[in-house]
């Protein structure tokens, strides 16, 4: 089938809101951004709205908890707030699902979503992070709600060797709880050609309780997990143009948590871990490997006025879930992903004058995905799924008077989806009755698009800088989960279509004095076939393939009146409506699994001594009361479920001892609140009504050389 449509493709799109906590001073922000276009920019340059995570950020951060899903949730305005597990379901970017990137070598499985992608790095390896809010296809399948790239350390400084060492532990108030991790990161300069980075990061958590002492549930828990994560760069410059780099990026995670599960009542009694797990499990949850390997080559005069970027990757991907006793004969599943994939970026300067500017990025990208989940003795829960993307795409930039921006640009998606046959798992219902396992006819699925992109920005004055774009996302996410509740006998006779989400964004930003910067975006996202879990009659979970429309405002703002403070905050607000029966009925509204709560995020930093850092961060949730329970049940369905407001407030320090040796100490959950995470309540069911983490304090020793 084929499509004309507007998308955010090869283009770029994006502005950075960047969050200034945890930096006392503006200039300390990275004012170049590298997701947007493919290519270094400015800031200032880009028509949209992206914050931006600093390494300074990620490492105060780290002082409170290493879960980087933890990290997002206190440094993003509009991102979800995270489960507190191994899981990052429900943690939504605008209301919709997100692409998460190594380096732009792409760790989500939306073929299969497993809700395994935030959480596969350790946070000591990255150099920053890029959000892109909005649907954007530039680096292609998955992005219905924007992006998130973590980019790596690089190599740096001229020494032969120079790094960080790190050491930590974590622990509670509560026997079993204490934790250890180590992080060790090296580069330099072999030659004045060839340089390298490397790190190595370990981590041992202990048990995690609640406020109150008590074990969390183990479903998917964090506790008693060794974390393990790897970096090789080799670097070599072939001339003052040319430069070829090769990388390894490994990321493991395995649980040794031997406990009970003691399930509690949806709103009123928490479900816990006690006892030992009975040894229905035979392999370990968690995420025995991410492997991502990339080689790059730059060469910034191909000829003139023009540069080439080529990069081709491999990832291997597999993650480990629990026990599950919902089909028959239960069993614990994986989804494996196995990506190939090659980007040409050509960037041409088109003209370059005093007062304007002109270029053109232009290329293609080649993606080969490979996923499938099956169960450890081999049954398959979804079918082999290989999917094959080309897409050659263009993207024009026009400076005019250092003031106006304009880009625009085209993408085609030509994608093709290999069914194997397979035949579907025979599951229980919750009344004990029996699905009969069906033989599905596999084949061939494809999928055509043209997509394309418009964006402005205007500086008028450091006060204030306005900006605008429609953008789009294009693409096939949990067509594994809609396969494997098949009922017909072929895929021709499911509705597999993709998702194309149309994004509406304008905002304004700005530097009001020297030290009050804010940030202020609304946007509207549109889709004509969008994708939500409902439960249905018997409370199983099924895929609503409905029209919706999603909108939302967000801004912050950041003060630093002098050098020795800064403070500030952010404000997230979003609502979701659908159209189930496709009338052009919007009364009904999408379940909080997409839509959460708004969101404050508040943070003070001082340095009441040059060597001394302190820091508070807050996040309040607000209530979230849009739906109600049924009538005769008195019980919520999935998703619907009434969502408490909460509060939690964070402590993170350092002292700078000198040049080379620094402590860091801080405090998760500083007063100690007993509460339970937004998923708890919106999901509505017994077994994942769970408290969230208690009190629990981390102290860092770090060496730099």
């Amino acid at each position: 089938m084929k499509k004309i449509i507007v998308s955010a493709a090869a283009l770029a799109a994006i502005t950075v809101t960047a969050q200034q906590q945890d930096s006392l001073q503006v200039k300390d922000v990275d004012e170049v951004v590298l997701t947007a276009s493919r290519k270094k920019e400015s800031i200032k340059e880009v028509p949209g709205s992206v914050t931006i995570v600093s390494q300074k950020q990620i490492q105060s951060q780290l002082t409170v908890n290493s879960d980087i899903s933890n990290i997002l949730q206190y440094t993003v305005p509009s991102l979800a707030p995270s489960s507190g597990t191994t899981t990052n379901s429900g943690q939504t970017l605008r209301g919709r699902q997100v692409l998460v990137l190594i380096d732009g070598i792409p760790q989500s499985t939306p073929l299969r979503n497993g809700a395994r992608d935030i959480r596969s790095i350790d946070p000591s390896v990255i150099e920053r992070i890029e959000v892109i809010k909005g649907a954007t296809s530039i680096y292609g399948n998955g992005s219905d709600g924007g992006i998130i790239n973590y980019i790596t350390r690089k190599a740096s400084g001229d020494r032969r060797i120079s790094g960080q060492s790190q050491v930590g532990i974590t622990g509670q108030l509560y026997g079993g709880t204490l934790g250890f991790r180590a992080s060790q990161f090296l580069t330099g300069k072999i030659t004045s050609k060839f340089d390298y980075a490397a790190s190595l990061a370990y981590e041992r958590t202990g048990y995690m309780k609640d406020a109150d002492g008590v074990n969390l549930s183990p479903t998917y828990s964090t506790a008693k997990m060794d974390n393990y994560n790897g970096m090789l760069k080799l670097g070599y410059n072939l001339t003052d143009n040319q430069r070829i780099e090769a990388s390894y990026i490994g990321y493991a995670s395995k649980s040794e948590l031997d406990l009970g599960l003691k399930t509690g009542k949806y709103g009123m009694i928490p479900t816990v871990g006690e006892g030992t797990s009975g040894n229905q499990e035979l392999t370990p949850q968690g995420t025995p490997r991410n492997h991502n390997f990339k080689i790059s080559y730059d060469n910034q005069n191909l000829w003139k006025g023009t540069a080439l970027n080529v990069n081709l990757y491999l990832q291997d991907f597999r993650t480990v879930y629990g026990y599950s006793d919902t089909f028959f004969n239960g069993g614990q599943s994986n989804v494996i992903s196995k990506k190939k994939g090659a980007r040409f970026n050509f960037d041409t300067q088109l003209w370059n004058t005093k007062n304007s500017q002109g270029e053109i990025l232009y290329g293609a990208d080649i993606l080969n995905d490979q996923t499938v989940q099956k169960l450890e003795d081999g049954r398959y829960w979804t079918p082999d799924m290989d999917m094959t993307n080309i897409a050659p795409f263009m993207l024009v930039k026009i400076d005019l008077f250092k003031k106006l921006i304009l880009k625009g640009g085209l993408r085609y998606e030509n994608i093709k989806v290999k069914v194997g046959d397979f035949n579907t798992l025979s599951t229980i219902k919750n009344d004990g009755t029996f699905t009969k396992s069906i033989f599905v006819k596999g084949g061939d699925l494809e999928y055509n698009a043209l997509v394309g992109n418009i964006g402005f920005r205007y500086n008028f004055n450091p006060q204030i800088n306005l900006f605008g774009s429609f953008s789009q996302s294009y693409s096939i996410n949990e067509l594994g989960r809609i396969l494997r509740t098949s009922t017909a006998d072929t895929i021709s006779k499911l509705e597999t279509k993709p998702i194309i989400v149309n994004n509406y964004e304008l905002g304004a930003t700005g530097q009001i004095t020297k030290w009050l910067n804010y940030e202020i975006t609304s946007y509207v996202s549109t889709s004509k076939l969008g994708a939500t879990f409902i439960q249905s009659p018997d409370r199983s979970l099924t895929i609503q393939r409905a029209p919706e429309v999603v909108y939302g405002v967000e801004g912050f703002l950041h003060f630093s009146p002098a050098q020795w403070i800064s403070f500030g905050g952010s404000y997230s607000w979003m609502e979701g409506i659908t159209s189930p029966k496709d009338d052009g009925d919007y009364s009904t509204k999408i379940n909080n699994s997409r839509i959460s709560a708004p969101k404050i995020l508040a943070y003070a930093q001082v340095r009441p001594i040059p060597n001394l850092s302190l820091g508070l961060d807050m996040l309040h949730a607000f209530g979230q009361d849009r739906f109600q329970p049924n009538a005769k049940t008195g019980l919520y369905t999935y998703g619907e479920g009434r969502v408490p407001e909460y509060t939690v407030f964070n402590f993170k320090s350092s002292y700078d001892i000198n040049k080379s040796w620094k402590v860091s100490a801080g405090i998760e959950n500083l007063f100690n609140k007993s509460y339970q995470p937004a998923i708890a309540w919106w999901a509505a069911r017994d077994s994942d009504f769970v408290n969230a983490l208690g009190l629990r304090g981390t102290f860092l020793v770090e060496y730099k050389f």
